[in-house]
């Protein structure tokens, strides 16, 4: 039923619109209709369960507050009626079996919801291996502002004025949440879960048992940073140990059959010369 409220209205959507242009008089009527649409499948979106966690990945990428869930779901949705409608459209009209171009329909509508699904799903993974390769130079340059007298608020501030890397704009989050009451702690403790990543939990979890404690924070900044580019040169040897397996793809399954090939042609063509 689901699927009827939403898919049906906007298949209607999309071909009111694709007759825009034939009926300039009905532009404002199409207008109207495709606003109504959008806040259909808006309010039925924001209703149903986000089992595939579709809210904490926005809210991970930065695009919670300008982007919202049943936002994402209308333009996924209307990605997947398109390309049902257009292609069964298509196929219809070269004559095709209805169930042949029905059946192409459904499946390329299924195929792009899943797409654009994967595509916010690569996002997030780029954006935290972004953060992964920033990690030891913000925590070293937090380590330098730390000793040189700073406090660590006032070391995330200075950090977050002078980078527009994506970890620099989590601090500057953690810095305004401090600045309007919120306790350092509970603000690093957020953040640490939004990203995800278990190198800066446990420079976080460190960093907050070393203010609440009272101990040194210099010597926990300073471990961290050996820890973190020990982890920075772990993972650069890991990808190149798989891109020189991706490497060995071509050469396995394209040069060396075509190599194989010249070699034994000539001997195949004598052994087919004497045959005959």
């Amino acid at each position: 039923m689901f699927w009827i409220q939403i898919l049906f209205p906007l298949s209607l959507t999309i071909l009111g619109i694709s007759l825009l242009h034939f009926n300039s008089q009905n532009k404002s009527l199409v207008k109207e209709n495709f606003r109504k649409t959008k806040s259909l499948v808006i309010d039925l979106s924001e209703r149903q369960n986000d089992r595939s966690e579709v809210k904490k990945r926005l809210e991970e990428i930065g695009k919670k507050d300008k982007y919202s869930y049943g936002e994402f779901r209308y333009h996924q949705f209307l990605v997947a009626t398109s390309a049902a409608v257009i292609p069964f459209i298509a196929l219809f009209l070269m004559v095709i079996n209805f169930i042949q171009a029905l059946g192409l329909a459904i499946f390329a509508s299924i195929g792009s919801y899943l797409i654009y699904d994967n595509h916010l799903s690569a996002q997030v993974k780029e954006r935290r291996d972004l953060i992964e390769s920033e990690f030891p130079a913000i925590v070293e340059m937090l380590t330098l502002a730390i000793a040189a007298g700073e406090t660590p608020i006032g070391a995330f501030a200075r950090i977050a004025d002078r980078s527009d890397c994506h970890l620099a704009k989590e601090f500057a989050k953690v810095v305004a949440q401090v600045r309007i009451g919120r306790p350092l702690h509970e603000a690093l403790d957020e953040m640490a879960r939004k990203l995800q990543s278990s190198s800066i939990r446990r420079f976080i979890d460190a960093l907050v048992m070393a203010l609440l404690r009272g101990a040194p924070i210099v010597e926990v900044l300073h471990r961290h940073v050996a820890e973190a580019r020990i982890n920075q040169r772990n993972l650069v040897m890991d990808k190149a140990g798989k891109a020189e397996t991706t490497m060995m793809i071509p050469i396995v399954f394209l040069i060396l059959p075509i190599s194989v090939l010249f070699a034994l042609w000539p001997s195949i063509n004598q052994l087919s010369f004497f045959a005959g």
